[in-house]
């Protein structure tokens, strides 16, 4: 590769072996916040309060034979089906159920009088009085909604009601006392609604009865008064049927006044609670496409029973009722449908403590309009029937008259009767359409805290944090930190320098002259390979003689890395020089213990003889000279013609000359020296070289056809994390020096 022409290209995506090293170099601070995410979960596992779980387990089920769930007229029996178990969570939930619990608890406190077995129902501030220490019904209530779970189990009839506290006593105690008050206001209001239709049913019992007695008393006395006694087979037939549809008349009248008590008791409450809400459901129930299709049904069932009536008992029975009753469930699935969407909107718009009155309300009205209808449409036959009736001949319409009038009022008795019945034993027997299966018991062992989930979790937390840390800190960590940094930069790397071992305080300084002090280290090894790549960057070796050595920013450990080279071309017999032309913080003269004065300045002043600077060190071979006075114009002075004669008498006197100058990114002196040198190396420091300044750097020592040959990464810590190189090296290492310890970086 031209080593003038620098293509930078973009870092290629990090590997896995990139991301281990990443952590390895990280290990300490992910070690830490991984601890300290460990302590922070045991302190809080420790300390954490006990919570107690109880749960009360219900079943509903929807009331079978029920004289409100099960209408005389069973073809809308079906309304609401679907939506029970929904509607009666949301009742569950409802504020007149949770009044009712936090009622019932604060008497059981003020009963028991035990603070330790209660914690919901206590105030927790401070400084409390006798008055204050429990919280009011209002309080508790809307606690109560937080608290208490209410699930339906794998969807099925069973409710379960979930209570978490740290009381296991008041656990089981809000449980039970939330299924009790479900369960008797859910009895409450069916008791109350079959009372008041058996009191209705019983008066419409008697009052049936007697129509029949007359009706039969009627028929006994024109018989006894010599009238006919026997009627036709058509006569028979018409009072068959008129009959027939005059009982089912009259069973819809009677629905049609049970579902309007029940929709006075409805009304009263609403009108007490919220009077507006009333009118609001009345609209929705009279909408016009309910209606339609409520009209449809009750048509196609009258359709029904006038087409069965006129079979005369063929075998296409079967396929008319399928006919109708296929039709009949379509547009039960519509109205169904239809009330979910009306359900929703109401629910949503009614206040909470009368959300359950308000979806009753409007389930009764649906009904109330569909015994309406199918009122209006049997009206329709009876009274088309009864113009069939009166053109009957004179001689035995008296007769079916009163025939008719008495199998009407016949089967309508009975049927009353078997209703009557029906609620006199629901009443009795019935006590409710909940039973609660499995009453809450106080747990004996904690449901919370799961200590050792926390704990797991405070590791995993810890641990995710601190790798966090370190993809973030290596995130925004812009400094070159691995030789691969430089090389995917399309920059050539001549090699890496470690950190000198055994330099560990201001006492060792002796140590950084690592090629003189420790000629068998692994920093020494690294040195000799830089001579060597120096050497063979040039197609002819011996061409190149001058090599200046200088960094992006201070402090990178350029004069540490010139001094050690230059020891390392000493020790192949090749006469060198190192000069200090850091003009501006020259530090040469401290790593070889020496007087700054008479220096490289101080001769170019005449102040000194070029003897009187050139100064040996410890390493045969080697010679240095530093800095001397530092000048006003550092820049003038290297980039003077005296230099480039300075340099030349240099190359006459030595085979190596090596320039320690000044960073090149803060002044322009390497920059001049560059263009006067065989051979120019940029130090990288490890960790500490931005990568933005890196390439800033090279770009201005390969600009014009510079000498620039390559980039050392300094202080490359090739034990933390980077195990390939340190495998490499350690082969270099002695016995004696595997085990020391202490370190110091390369200074500049």
């Amino acid at each position: 590769m031209n080593n003038h022409e620098m293509n930078y290209r973009e870092q290629e995506g990090n590997s896995l072996k990139d991301y281990i090293n990443l952590i390895k170099i990280n290990i300490i601070p992910i070690l830490l916040i991984s601890a300290a995410g460990l302590i922070v979960s045991v302190l809080y596992a420790l300390t954490a309060q006990n919570i107690y779980k109880s749960t009360t387990v219900m079943k509903l089920s929807k009331p079978q034979g029920s004289i409100l769930e099960a209408p005389l007229m069973p073809e809308f029996q079906d309304f609401g089906s679907d939506r029970f178990i929904a509607n009666e969570i949301e009742i569950m939930k409802s504020y007149t159920i949770r009044e009712k619990v936090a009622k019932s608890l604060i008497d059981t406190f003020h009963n028991i009088g035990v603070r330790d077995s209660f914690y919901w129902v206590l105030n927790q501030d401070l400084d409390l009085t006798p008055d204050s220490e429990v919280k009011t019904v209002v309080q508790l209530s809307e606690l109560l909604s937080k608290i208490a779970v209410i699930e339906q189990k794998r969807g099925l009839d069973i409710l379960e009601i979930s209570v978490e506290s740290p009381s296991s006593f008041e656990a089981a105690l809000i449980a039970n006392s939330y299924a009790e008050a479900y369960k008797q206001q859910n009895l409450t209001y069916n008791r109350l609604q079959l009372i008041t239709v058996k009191n209705f049913l019983e008066e419409q019992r008697v009052d049936k009865l007697n129509e029949l007695r007359e009706a039969e008393d009627a028929v006994k006395k024109y018989q006894e008064q010599g009238g006919i006694v026997v009627l036709d087979e058509q006569a028979r037939a018409l009072i068959d049927l008129i009959s027939e549809f005059e009982s089912q008349l009259n069973a819809a009248k009677i629905e049609m006044m049970s579902s309007e008590l029940t929709l006075k008791l409805y009304n009263e409450e609403l009108d007490r609670q919220n009077p507006e809400i009333k009118k609001y459901i009345e609209n929705f129930a009279a909408q016009k496409e309910l209606e339609q299709y409520q009209t449809s049904i009750a048509k196609l069932t009258v359709d029904k029973e006038l087409a069965m009536a006129n079979l005369n008992r063929t075998n296409k029975e079967q396929e008319i009722a399928k006919y109708y009753d296929d039709k009949i469930a379509d547009l039960n699935k519509k109205v169904d449908k239809l009330l979910e969407k009306y359900e929703a909107s109401i629910f949503a718009s009614s206040p909470e403590e009368i959300k359950e009155l308000t979806l009753k309300k409007l389930e009764e009205e649906v009904k109330y309009n569909a015994y309406k209808a199918s009122y209006n449409e049997l009206d329709k036959i009876v009274k088309n029937y009864e113009r069939r009736f009166n053109q009957l001949p004179e001689r035995t319409i008296d007769l079916a008259r009163l025939q008719r009038e008495r199998e009407a009022y016949e089967k309508l008795y009975l049927l009353v009767e078997e209703k009557y019945q029906e609620a006199l034993i629901n009443e009795q027997s019935t006590p409710g359409n909940v039973i609660i299966v499995d009453q809450a018991r106080r747990a004996t062992k904690p449901s919370k805290p799961n200590r050792m989930l926390i704990v797991l979790v405070g590791i995993v937390l810890g641990t995710g944090m601190g790798l966090g840390f370190a993809f973030v800190r290596n995130y925004f960590d812009s400094t070159v930190k691995t030789p691969e940094d430089i090389q995917n930069k399309n920059i050539n790397l001549l090699t890496w320098i470690p950190e000198i071992e055994g330099v560990g305080s201001e006492d060792h300084k002796e140590f950084e002259f690592i090629v003189a002090k420790r000629p068998d280290s692994i920093p020494s090894e690294a040195f000799r390979a830089l001579r060597t790549r120096i050497q063979f960057s040039k197609i002819r070796p011996d061409a190149l003689k001058t090599i200046l050595v200088t960094s992006s920013t201070p402090k990178e450990g350029k004069t540490t890395v010139s001094v050690n080279l230059a020891g390392s071309f000493a020790y192949t017999n090749k006469r060198t020089v190192v000069v200090d032309c850091d003009l501006r913080k020259p530090r040469m003269h401290n790593v070889f213990k020496a007087q700054r004065f008479p220096g490289f300045t101080d001769y170019f002043f005449g102040q000194a003889e070029y003897e009187e600077i050139v100064r040996t060190s410890e390493i045969e071979n080697l010679d240095f000279i530093t800095a001397g006075t530092i000048p006003p114009n550092p820049s003038e002075i290297l980039g003077s013609p005296q230099m480039e004669k300075f340099l030349e008498k240099l190359k006459s006197l030595y085979d190596v000359v090596i320039l320690d100058s000044p960073p090149v990114i803060a002044v322009t002196d390497s920059e001049i020296l560059s263009r006067m040198v065989d051979a120019t190396v940029l130090i990288a420091s490890a960790n500490i070289t931005e990568n933005d300044l890196l390439e800033k750097s090279v770009e201005l020592l390969t600009h014009d056809h510079g000498s620039f040959i390559g980039v050392v990464l300094n202080r490359f810590m090739y034990r933390s994390g980077y195990g390939s190189y340190y495998k490499y090296y350690y082969y270099y290492s002695r016995p004696d020096q595997k085990n020391k310890k202490p370190k110091a970086e390369l200074k500049s």
